[in-house]
C-alpha cells in the first residue's frame, strides 16, 4: 500500500493528501524555476505521488505558476507545461502538475507534514543551472547531473529499496 502523504502551505488556508510509492526526498533541483519558486537552498525536492490521488481542501486558494523557459535547451521563450501549485494566501509552493505524465503530481518536499523517509543518498540535477552562490553538498553515494538523471523517481526507488508497494 502507497505512503499517504500529507501537506499544507504555511498558513493553513490549503491542505492535501497524496498516496506515493516514491516518497524518499532524495532529488535535489537546482534548476533556476524550482530554486527561485521554492528552494532556499538553491534547491527544491520534488516526491512523487499518484495523481488521482490527490485530495484537496481549499482548492480555492490555489493559484498555478506555468514558468517561462528560455536557457540553452529552449532556446526560444516557452511555457513549461509544468503547472507548479501554490498557495495564493501564502506564497508556499504546494506540488507540480505536467500533463505529459498525467498518472504523477510531484509535491514539493517542503510541503509535505508527514514524516518522509531518510534516503541512503542524493541525486543532484541541473547543475548546470545553479546558483553561482551555491554549494552542493555532495557526499559519498551522491550523484551529480548537469541535466537529468538517466534514473526515473520510480528507478531510483526500486533502485534503493525505498519503493513502497
Amino acid at each position: 500500500m502507497p505512503l499517504k502523504l500529507k501537506g499544507s502551505c504555511r498558513c493553513g488556508a490549503v491542505s492535501f493528501s497524496v498516496d506515493s510509492h516514491t516518497p524518499a526526498p532524495y532529488q535535489l533541483c537546482y534548476c533556476s524555476i524550482c530554486r527561485k519558486q521554492q528552494g532556499g537552498g538553491g534547491f527544491a525536492i520534488n516526491l512523487g505521488a499518484l495523481a488521482a490521488t490527490l485530495e484537496i481542501e481549499g482548492q480555492d486558494r490555489i493559484g498555478v505558476y506555468r514558468a517561462e523557459i528560455e536557457d540553452d535547451e529552449h532556446p526560444h521563450c516557452e511555457a513549461s507545461s509544468g503547472k507548479r501549485n501554490y498557495c495564493r494566501d501564502c506564497g508556499s509552493a504546494l506540488w507540480l502538475y505536467d500533463p505529459n505524465w498525467p498518472d504523477l503530481i510531484h509535491p514539493f518536499a517542503s510541503a509535505i507534514d508527514s514524516e518522509l523517509p531518510k534516503p541512503p543518498s542524493h541525486v543532484h540535477l541541473m547543475l548546470k543551472y545553479k546558483a553561482a552562490w551555491v554549494e552542493p553538498d555532495i557526499r559519498d553515494g551522491d550523484e551529480t547531473f548537469d541535466l537529468y538523471p538517466k534514473l526515473s523517481i520510480a528507478d531510483w526507488h526500486r533502485k534503493h529499496g525505498m519503493w513502497v508497494d
